[in-house]
């Protein structure tokens, strides 16, 4: 385990892990959320706000995912698929993928800003302005 963790932290170190891990590292710190939760609950969200910047990387998500026809489907077809294979997989393992209840609206600015100073945030696909942040929390809501 030991060396699993290191190569992973070592994998961590030399890529940008991305908005997701930033929202996550916001939710752990003021909500005692797990990280891992975290980053399940939000990444069909921040998968979809992506898609736009990710070239062909969904297709293989989706292939992987065991999503039927994916070399048939055109490039929009197969990032909204490789979304919602992400979303049915957290259901079926129990994570809601909703802050309903957990995340008061008057949070969201603290939230938001604090996501956007995480280290991870460069590394996402896209850059995410302030509103882009708080809408995806929004839209959990």
């Amino acid at each position: 385990m030991v060396l699993g963790e290191s190569v992973t932290g070592m994998g961590f170190s030399n890529v940008g892990l991305g908005i997701d891990h930033s929202m996550a590292h916001t939710l752990s710190a003021y909500y005692n959320m797990p990280h891992g939760k975290a980053c399940a609950t939000l990444l069909p969200t921040v998968m979809e706000y992506n898609a736009d910047a990710t070239g062909e990387k969904y297709r293989e998500i989706a292939r992987v995912m065991g999503v039927k026809g994916v070399d048939e489907m055109s490039q929009d077809e197969y990032r909204k698929a490789a979304c919602d294979a992400v979303k049915q997989l957290a259901a079926d393992v129990g994570i809601d993928c909703s802050l309903k209840g957990i995340v008061p609206e008057s949070d969201l600015d603290a939230l938001t800003k604090d996501a956007l100073k995480d280290a991870c945030a460069p590394g996402n696909p896209k850059d995410a302005t302030f509103d882009d942040v708080k809408n995806m929390f929004l839209s959990l809501m």
